[in-house]
């Protein structure tokens, strides 16, 4: 495996890529769910490229940037196992120049759900990735559903700059406990994490409701926000049935095409769910 720590490093060997390339975007510290999606680009493609670059401009103020996890050293080796052609290591000044001032923005799509409590999250996140698409070309880039609005607005981004690669979007990834899998999941106490177990738990509540035949979105937010309320110390952010395209709240859940997402806080960790009627 190729360790690449510049732009130039990665030009250049871009240039020896004959065949397919995938590719995974990440903020390092990698998890079951990030693997699963590396293991997936190993097959469908010749070449696999990784990054891990914790982007800053996908984090507000106030924030985690300067504590969110990182492992490098474990990262890399469990990619040189995998067998991934590069990772890919760039530092803030090689990502963001001096002087950098040209940021992407996904309209509406990125205003509501998690954009409502972090408004310039998704503009960090859609500025990085084009970057990062420009610089390793790949054919298919691969996602996890756990950021279901983060792949709706890349694939809108896709679409509409035209962009030569294809969107993957894999399923979400849990814990034994059910417990979607989140870099993030580091921060939670023993108590906290029990009282996260709320999340999953309300969403499968839901998923059941809407199998039996239930589909008044109004009923499916009411299911969770009970649920999620009965737990001690957590904090509902949000509970939002939605179109997958528009993201824009349904009054009838549609069997192909719906997003049904929640966020809470639990102690000071923020975390997500979702499950979705259709696909990304």
């Amino acid at each position: 495996m190729k360790i690449l720590k510049t732009i130039e490093d990665l030009k250049r060997e871009r240039q020896t890529w004959t065949g397919t390339v995938g590719f995974v975007p990440t903020m390092g510290y990698l998890h079951e769910g990030h693997l699963s999606l590396v293991e997936r680009s190993l097959q469908d493609n010749d070449d696999t490229v990784v990054s891990v670059f914790v982007n800053p401009t996908q984090f507000a103020a106030g924030e985690d940037l300067d504590r969110y996890p990182r492992d490098l050293e474990r990262d890399g080796r469990l990619l040189a196992e995998m067998g991934v052609t590069a990772l890919f290591l760039p530092d803030n000044r090689e990502v963001y120049p001096e002087g950098f001032s040209t940021f992407v923005v996904v309209e509406k799509l990125s205003d509501v759900l998690c954009g409502r409590s972090r408004p310039t999250h998704f503009r960090g996140v859609t500025t990085v990735v084009l970057k990062l698409f420009q610089l390793v070309r790949p054919d298919r880039a691969y996602f996890g559903q756990k950021d279901a609005q983060q792949a709706i607005i890349i694939k809108r981004m896709i679409r509409d700059l035209h962009l030569p690669v294809r969107l993957v979007v894999l399923p979400i990834v849990r814990d034994q406990d059910g417990l979607a899998l989140s870099s993030r999941n580091e921060y939670l106490s023993k108590k906290e994490r029990a009282s996260a177990l709320c999340l999953p738990r309300a969403l499968s509540g839901a998923r059941f409701m809407i199998s039996e035949g239930v589909d008044d979105a109004s009923r499916v937010v009411e299911r969770i926000d009970k649920e999620l309320k009965r737990e001690e110390g957590v904090v509902v952010d949000y509970i939002a049935v939605v179109d997958l395209k528009r993201l824009e709240p349904l009054q009838t859940v549609l069997a192909d095409n719906t997003l049904v997402a929640a966020a809470i806080r639990v102690g000071n960790t923020r975390l997500i769910d979702n499950f979705i009627l259709g696909e990304i």
